[in-house]
């Protein structure tokens, strides 16, 4: 069976405390689509983090000195420094415009994921947070949906990432549930007998991106697709797993 990505139209505005499953069931009967077991709900990190409150009004962040500092460094406004100090481990570069940082999450970006784009600002400037456990949202998410139409489903929560030393964004998994992240080969054999040692295929990043492709990244609208296609999997996978270990970081 080919993969196809289907777009959720019609989805509403998520506003904070939503019920996410709710909201994407009734979408889904809307649109006339019956869910199969193996369908993967692929869903913007944005909607997830809405609907979970994980919105900050700048007038209630109060930056310290090592946000000033930055700030200034960094041309940024120190309050939106400071959050990204709150979210991250470690700052590892910083340039007019960015913090490059490793977030508490494990993995490493641009401005720890923080957002401005696309958010109500009518009550005063704010800013988006990553939500606070993708994966366990991942879950939660995909359990509702399960029991709502008793099939085998999956949930992917997706995010823009920029990658080293490539231009663009692509999407990215920093939530997974019910999907197979990564699908080792090593060990295995190529098409003429000889031994695969680093052969690791990211799936769960491989299908946020051909959802991101679909959902766009301005004003489309579209921040949930469904993903059908693909064998279903029983697994506990997340997408901590696919962060490279810290003793395998070569770059630090």
């Amino acid at each position: 069976m080919p993969m196809h990505v289907i777009a959720l139209e019609g989805l509403p505005m998520v506003q904070p405390g939503d019920d996410l499953a709710t909201l994407l069931l009734n979408t889904i009967g809307e649109l006339g689509i019956e869910l199969v077991d193996g369908d993967i709900f692929c869903l913007a990190q944005k909607i997830v983090s809405k609907a979970e409150g994980r919105q900050v009004k700048l007038s209630d962040v109060t930056p310290g000195p090592e946000a000033e500092t930055l700030g200034r460094e960094s041309d940024k406004d120190p309050r939106m420094v400071q959050l990204i100090l709150d979210e991250s481990t470690d700052i590892l570069r910083k340039r007019p415009g960015a913090l490059i940082v490793r977030h508490k999450l494990g993995f490493v970006g641009a401005n720890a994921g923080i957002d401005q784009s696309n958010i109500d600002h009518s009550d005063g400037e704010s800013a988006l947070l990553l939500p606070e456990d993708p994966d366990a949202s991942a879950a939660r998410l995909r359990d509702q949906l399960m029991k709502a139409v008793g099939r085998k489903l999956a949930v992917i929560i997706t995010d823009s990432h920029n990658r080293p030393w490539r231009l663009g964004t692509i999407g990215s998994a920093i939530g997974s549930a019910g999907v197979r992240v990564l699908q080792d080969h090593r060990g295995g054999q190529d098409l003429f007998g000889r031994e695969l040692k680093v052969t690791l295929i990211n799936r769960a990043d491989a299908i946020a991106t051909a959802a991101t492709l679909m959902m766009g990244e301005t004003t489309e609208r579209l921040p949930a697709v469904l993903v059908r296609g693909l064998p279903a999997d029983e697994t506990q996978d997340t997408a901590h797993m696919i962060n490279r270990p810290l003793e395998e970081d070569l770059f630090r």
